[in-house]
């Protein structure tokens, strides 16, 4: 049994010395598996690689299993599908903000190797509940009133609850910045801007235009999918008023 103690001549805890661990473990690894690299170093290398892999699997099967309440929840296949690449874009959109402002305005060194899948679980799961409620609700008015004027009335209806508990949520992880530690600040931020940039946009005008540009279409397979005429007609009389009310 032998212990081999190395310094690296770059920083610890920078890509070059990551890089330098993992051509060292392949090196050894042809002499045999037997040999193991520790330090500093290797410990973060083995964290983001178990990261990644936890995020390769994480993600999508969070996303699969929103679709599946979703299409049971709304009895619809395109609404769903619709409205978790509306939360995706947000989260997506989220990470290249808090990259920018991470770098530029705050200047941290980096992310922890956790912190997209934490900002993914909490955006996503967020995100999702404000679609819930305003999709729920425009399938409600749909029923009675068509796609088009029951998407205006649901917007109009939710509008005010959604926007409320989106920004006293969003105010409530803004207070994480205020501790010492970069963690918990960056999934503040992240979690205030994903929130506040889905009850704003996304919510409010992403995914109203969306359903109203794609029609009575959005609840394929389901009956109401083929209500168009009924739908048409309805909205003709009831649109204006409607809109006024807007």
């Amino acid at each position: 049994l032998s212990y081999v103690v190395a310094t690296l001549s770059d920083p610890g805890d920078s890509r070059a010395a990551e890089r330098t661990v993992a051509r060292i473990r392949s090196s050894l690894d042809r002499v045999s598996t037997d040999v193991l690299v520790g330090g500093n170093t290797a410990i973060f290398l083995d964290i983001e690689k178990a990261s990644t892999r936890d995020r390769t699997i994480i993600i999508p099967l969070v996303l699969l299993v929103i679709f599946l309440v979703l299409a049971l929840l709304l009895r619809s296949l395109v609404a769903p599908l619709l409205l978790v690449a509306s939360v995706v874009l947000s989260f997506v959109a989220t990470l290249g903000v808090c990259a920018l402002v991470f770098n530029h305005v705050f200047g941290f060194a980096g992310a922890d190797a956790a912190f997209p899948l934490f900002a993914f679980v909490f955006i996503v799961a967020l995100g999702i509940d404000y679609n819930i409620f305003l999709m729920t609700r425009v399938r409600e008015e749909a029923a009675l009133l068509g796609t088009r004027a029951g998407t205006l009335k649901g917007l109009t209806v939710t509008g005010g609850v959604i926007t409320s508990a989106g920004i006293v949520l969003a105010a409530t992880f803004t207070a994480l910045g205020v501790l010492p530690l970069v963690p918990f600040a960056e999934i503040g931020f992240a979690v205030a801007f994903g929130v506040l940039l889905d009850t704003l946009v996304v919510r409010s005008l992403l995914v109203p235009a969306v359903v109203l540009l794609i029609g009575d279409q959005v609840w394929w397979p389901s009956k109401l999918a083929q209500s168009s005429s009924r739908g048409s007609s309805t909205d003709s009389t009831t649109e204006p008023a409607t809109c006024s009310t807007l």
